[in-house]
């Protein structure tokens, strides 16, 4: 299976990953990026033994994707960005789609421990 096959066709089971491993960590950082005129709030894990990223992004209007970026075997970085379905944005804990829609909205990052992200509402 290739990356793009994974991230298109279980992007549901990378989500849950993501979420797991964040809440499990004593701290996370939710960040604020931006390039040109799109913004957006980011949690992010490395899976370090693999050099692979995995990301979870809010952009306006609710949009979610979920970014998933490696090295190939000449270092070159490439990045699959994966837009969510509503479904699959049920996957994401409210405390966690709450606070990174405030730091969308306040333009400025955060940390707090994992723990809080999976309490509801």
């Amino acid at each position: 299976m290739t990356y793009e096959e994974l991230v298109k066709n279980h992007a549901g089971q990378m989500i849950e990953k993501l979420v797991t491993e964040v809440i499990s960590n004593e701290e996370v950082e939710i960040r604020f990026e931006f390039e040109g005129n799109d913004q957006w709030s980011v949690i992010s894990m490395q899976i370090y033994e693999e050099d692979k990223e995995i990301s979870l992004r809010l952009h306006a209007n609710d949009r979610y994707d979920l970014h998933f970026g490696y090295y190939d075997d000449e270092d070159e970085f490439f990045e699959i960005t994966q837009p969510l379905t509503s479904e699959e944005n049920n996957i994401i804990p409210k405390r966690l789609q709450k606070l990174m829609g405030k730091v969308l909205a306040d333009e400025q990052g955060m940390r707090l421990p994992g723990k809080l992200l999976s309490k509801g509402g």
